[in-house]
């Protein structure tokens, strides 16, 4: 045999090998998505990139695709979270479908005894933010998703620095991939005042615990387990600042006081102890045992979603507070690609008269959303919904209000990422002084809204439309 038919041979035995291997692989993956019994469209989406290009939709898919990993669950402390001596909450609300839905799928009950003040713009968050790291004496406890690299990250850095060398214990955890930018040497004052930072998931080295794909996406900031700030503002200048900027995102958040408090803190403490390996116990006794003192009337659900709880019981709450409705439904949100479940029932309320309305930004920071959320705006504008484009700036604020009785915030976006993969924290309120107060607030952004007007597709937007339609399959990975 010459060199020339041996080398012909071995290429072809190669490429042979590699033709089998990359059919086993896909296989392999396949049948791994089947068995976590994923929402269609994500499975979907998986699948054709695993079978179209395996070499690379198998190795994106072990990286990013889990969703409910076996191994994390192991590693990790289940959020559902009680606390002794809270406040019970009305039988009314402990009865209401919403409440029983997320109690069924994994999350707390409703407790009363809280107080809340809602966070409308950027310099009110860092104000207040400011003055309860300035107050505390005992414990601060911030987990984030993005901590800027800019003046005000280093601005509260340097806030929180201050307090560690006051003698209070500090304790940061950003997200390994949304503060990607912001390396170790960046929080090193905090670090040498004597506080902890630490980072969740770090991407790099990649963390073979689990999949790259699982984010940390919320944001909470305890004090002295007697306050907390929550929402969808990140701790960088786009979110909040002490100064009004033009660029600056249109967000919501609110400073809760009151039983709530101890259960956002168990949050905390799960999250904290799985990235640091700590035992939860001992963290939970060095902060406080005890339950936070009641100190209003307004009713309150904490309501963790992602891979550390049992269910979804925050995708089950929304989902049950707009089957629900007897009269409206606000949505406001910076990204809308819902899943199946979500969009008919939506569909289905604007078709029967009720009040369906969402609010939006006109232009994301997310352009493939834009294209994504396409379909289902003109899905729900048919069906009777009414659409409304926020145009001064992006809208990154995180809301829903029904019937001006309930509402619900948090960080968590109406998109599959959101309720299906990411770890993120919402909040019900079960007041309807409260839930008037936001449904108010959204009724403010409309002011500064355009109605929704769909355009049709046409054959001239050829490639407009493709990128409409590709950003739609792609939506459940977004």
């Amino acid at each position: 045999m010459t060199d020339d038919v041996a080398d012909v041979v071995t290429t072809s035995i190669w490429s042979h090998l590699l033709t089998v291997g990359g059919f086993l692989l896909a296989i392999f993956a396949l049948a791994r998505i089947l068995s976590e019994k994923r929402q269609p469209g994500n499975t979907i989406a998986w699948g054709l990139g695993i079978i179209l290009i395996p070499y690379l939709g198998v190795p994106l898919y072990l990286l990013f695709g889990g969703r409910k990993i076996k191994q994390l669950a192991v590693r990790k402390t289940r959020v559902s979270p009680q606390l002794a001596g809270a406040p019970v909450a009305r039988q009314s609300t402990l009865e209401s479908p919403v409440a029983l839905a997320t109690i069924s799928n994994g999350a707390n009950a409703p407790v009363g005894g809280n107080q809340i003040r809602f966070l409308i713009d950027g310099e009110d968050a860092f104000a207040c933010l400011k003055a309860s790291i300035n107050a505390a004496q005992h414990s601060i406890l911030i987990t984030t998703f993005i901590l800027g690299r800019e003046e005000v990250g280093r601005a509260i850095i340097d806030l929180l620095a201050q307090r560690a060398r006051a003698g209070v214990k500090v304790r940061l955890l950003v997200d390994g991939l949304g503060s990607f930018l912001a390396g170790r040497k960046f929080a090193d004052p905090l670090r040498a005042a004597g506080g902890e930072v630490v980072k969740f998931m770090p991407v790099a080295p990649l963390n073979t615990r689990a999949s790259a794909n699982l984010r940390n996406h919320r944001k909470i900031a305890v004090f002295d387990h007697g306050e907390a700030i929550i929402g969808g503002r990140n701790l960088a200048r786009e979110y909040l600042g002490p100064t009004p900027l033009d660029e600056r995102f249109t967000d919501f958040g609110a400073l809760i006081q009151g039983p709530a408090v101890g259960l956002i803190s168990e949050v905390f403490f799960a999250d904290w102890s799985f990235a640091t390996a700590c035992d939860i116990d001992a963290l939970r006794a060095e902060v406080s045992p005890s339950c936070p003192p009641a100190i209003g009337a307004v009713e309150l659900q904490v309501i963790a979603g992602g891979p550390d709880v049992e269910g979804d019981p925050l995708y089950d709450g929304m989902v049950s507070m707009i089957q629900e409705a007897e009269e409206s439904v606000w949505i406001v949100t910076p990204y809308f690609t819902p899943d199946e479940v979500l969009q008919r029932s939506l569909m289905v309320k604007a078709r029967a008269g009720k009040d369906v309305t969402l609010v939006l930004p006109a232009q994301s920071n997310h352009r493939i959303t834009d294209y994504a959320r396409r379909q289902y705006l003109r899905e729900l504008h048919a069906a009777g919904a009414k659409i409304m484009l926020y145009h001064p700036k992006m809208l990154h604020a995180k809301a829903m209000i029904v019937d001006q009785k309930i509402a619900l915030f948090g960080s968590a976006n109406f998109d599959q990422r959101s309720l299906f993969v990411n770890f993120e924290i919402g909040v019900a309120i079960y007041s309807e002084t409260e839930a008037r107060t936001m449904r108010r607030w959204a009724e403010d952004l409309v002011e500064s809204c355009t109605r929704y007007v769909p355009s049709p597709k046409r054959p001239h937007r050829f490639f407009g439309d493709l990128a409409e339609d590709l950003s739609r399959l792609v939506a459940p990975l977004l």
